[in-house]
């Protein structure tokens, strides 16, 4: 039986998640939300990713705001997808997109405080340069969270504890997820 989360609740299932992250952590959660709250708290971090991306103009929370919920979903979908039908998994796409959503979203808010950031100090000559690179090395440290949590949050919420089936489901998810990108992208 789903469980809904308010909006505080997800918050701290996120703080368990990020600083417990484990495949015991993620099954604790996968069955407070749906979809729906998945949407809701990944809008949420989108919209905020959007209005700190307002530093270079309207096109900047657009892009900010509508990527981050596009992107999130497909590649949702995609694990789902690629977990039931070449693994066999167990899981839902409610569970595998409440589960992602419980990091992805602190994860999107992170990287666009370090954006605005490095967009701060683009004008310092010298600094720009340091801070870009500082950046550089952050977004390449949430990168890799991500991705580890990713594979733990596909373990649980698909039930794929293979260790080479996981990693597959999401290497394929993040394929699939570049090749529609691109053609969403492209048509608009």
């Amino acid at each position: 039986m789903m469980k809904q989360s308010s909006l505080p609740e997800m918050i701290n299932q996120s703080r368990d998640v990020i600083l417990h992250p484990g495949v015991s952590t993620f099954e604790r959660y996968e069955q407070h939300g749906t979809m729906k709250e998945a949407a809701i708290y990944v809008g949420i971090a989108a919209f905020i990713s959007g209005l700190l991306g307002l530093v270079g103009g309207f096109g900047g929370f657009i892009t900010g705001f509508i990527a981050a919920l596009i992107q999130f979903f497909v590649f949702t979908g995609m694990v789902y997808f690629v977990g039931k039908k070449m693994y066999a998994g167990t899981g839902t796409w409610d569970e595998v997109a409440y589960t992602f959503s419980l990091f992805i979203a602190p994860l999107i808010v992170v990287s666009a405080l370090i954006s605005l950031i490095v967009s701060f100090f683009a004008w310092i000559p010298l600094l720009n340069l340091i801070v870009a690179l500082l950046g550089f090395f952050v977004r390449l440290i949430v990168l890799v969270f991500q991705v580890y949590y990713a594979y733990i949050a596909v373990q649980s919420s698909m039930n794929l504890f293979d260790r080479t089936q996981a990693l597959l489901t999401l290497v394929l998810s993040y394929i699939g997820t570049l090749v529609i990108m691109f053609i969403v992208f492209s048509i608009f």
